[in-house]
């Protein structure tokens, strides 16, 4: 679907995405080791915690951006439908987990693992979708 589409919505998309996760790579590890090196607290200490979750909320973003600009009705439906596809599989899938969870089946689930488990579904549900359509 998109990697496949070649219009400037598209690549606009894909620059925006991946700047965003590269804000991202570079923001979490940092955070990680100020917290290891300097232990901060207080005010600094929170903003630290939420300041690799900012880059997320950018990717979210950006996908609004690319449905509100995409002028292709069948690859906007086609993000949406991945999208929707994506979101079931996330609540299902972190939901089993979390009865496992409560029955000590499996081990705690970090909850900032969400996000990449969706992207992972939402790449999976784009590539089914993109072979139906073929």
């Amino acid at each position: 679907m998109i990697c496949g589409s070649k219009s400037p919505a598209t690549r606009r998309y894909l620059y925006r995405f991946l700047t965003t996760m590269a804000i991202y790579v570079v923001l979490l590890p940092t955070a990680e080791l100020a917290f290891k090196h300097y232990h901060p607290t207080g005010i600094l200490a929170y903003a630290l915690a939420i300041l690799p979750a900012l880059p997320i909320v950018g990717a979210i973003v950006v996908v609004g951006i690319y449905l509100g600009e995409e002028k292709d009705e069948f690859q906007r439906a086609l993000m949406n439908q991945s999208m929707i596809w994506a979101i079931g599989a996330t609540l299902a899938f972190t939901t089993a987990w979390g009865f496992l969870e409560v029955f000590k089946l499996a081990p705690h689930l970090e909850l900032y693992l969400i996000f990449p488990i969706f992207c992972v579904l939402a790449g999976i549900s784009s590539g089914v979708l993109q072979a139906r359509y073929r």
